[in-house]
């Protein structure tokens, strides 16, 4: 996940919102090296988008199933759920590279990116973009809060039961290691699909109000609403993928300790080679 996100960072973001603004005729703006980048982008967000869910269902596996957790909860099995993950979001979003046109063309070059007009038109077009919103992120969107709602109200379940077995109240449980592991997982899987359910909420409001509203506009027409709330919502939904590698840097120890290690190991290989 934070791999993936940091990725998003670097071609959504870096690439796309400012190198590619920021130096005007370079070959970041030709059609080729443009379409590319949008299916790369659109092949990021989905896997940083599902990652999250495939973590969400990871963590209901690991507290609520207690038989299925042997054979779910393994090394061998996230990376098949990761590699497949990421083979789909390539395959659906490939397609995405027939549906540009350049957008002008100088001296036989060709620069910058429009979709074809067969592209709002062609049933196929049409369809393969609801089932894009849908895959992302509508149905996240549902199996997040589907599996949360489950993850917490067998905790919730699981504490009373507790509880009772142990004839006390909540406040002589705070030092229960198992009720204590318990907060620590939900509090981490609230703050990474909470966030995501937060900052996607923009750019799920505003596909429905413009396929609702049938709203149309041209990249140029900066004062018009519908492209603010365009750029504001994708402004938030690239966020989203900021805050994962934050949360796991603050809640997750191991993590620390990796990136720690990570960071001090070229220093460490130095000193030796000088020793």
């Amino acid at each position: 996940m934070t791999i993936v996100d940091f990725l998003v960072i670097i071609f959504n973001v870096i690439i796309y919102y400012i190198l590619y603004y920021y130096f005007p005729f370079s070959f970041l703006h030709y059609t080729s090296t443009v379409s590319i980048n949008e299916v790369i982008n659109y092949v990021l967000v989905d896997c940083s988008v599902w990652l999250t869910v495939a973590f969400t269902v990871d963590r209901f596996v690991l507290i609520c199933c207690q038989k299925l957790r042997e054979r779910y909860c393994r090394e061998k099995t996230a990376a098949v759920i990761i590699t497949t993950l990421c083979v789909v979001s390539c395959i659906k979003n490939i397609l995405l590279y027939f549906a540009f046109e350049p957008g002008y063309i100088i001296d036989n070059v060709e620069w910058a990116v429009d979709f074809k007009p067969a592209y709002f038109t062609w049933p196929g077009w049409i369809t393969f973009n609801w089932i894009d919103i849908i895959f992302n992120p509508l149905l996240p969107y549902f199996l997040i809060l589907l599996f949360n709602a489950l993850t917490v109200r067998h905790i919730v379940m699981a504490n009373r039961t507790r509880i009772a077995l142990q004839g006390q109240h909540n406040t002589q449980n705070s030092d229960d290691p198992e009720m204590q592991s318990r907060r620590k997982s939900i509090i981490l899987l609230f703050a990474i699909s909470g966030t995501f359910i937060v900052l996607w909420i923009p750019a799920v409001v505003f596909f429905l109000i413009s396929r609702i509203t049938d709203g149309h506009f041209e990249p140029d027409q900066y004062t018009n609403p519908l492209l603010i709330a365009d750029y504001t919502a994708d402004m938030f939904q690239l966020l989203s993928s900021c805050t994962n590698t934050c949360i796991y840097a603050l809640a997750q120890s191991k993590f620390r300790e990796k990136l720690r290690n990570a960071i001090r190991s070229p220093f460490i290989a130095v000193i030796k080679l000088i020793k």
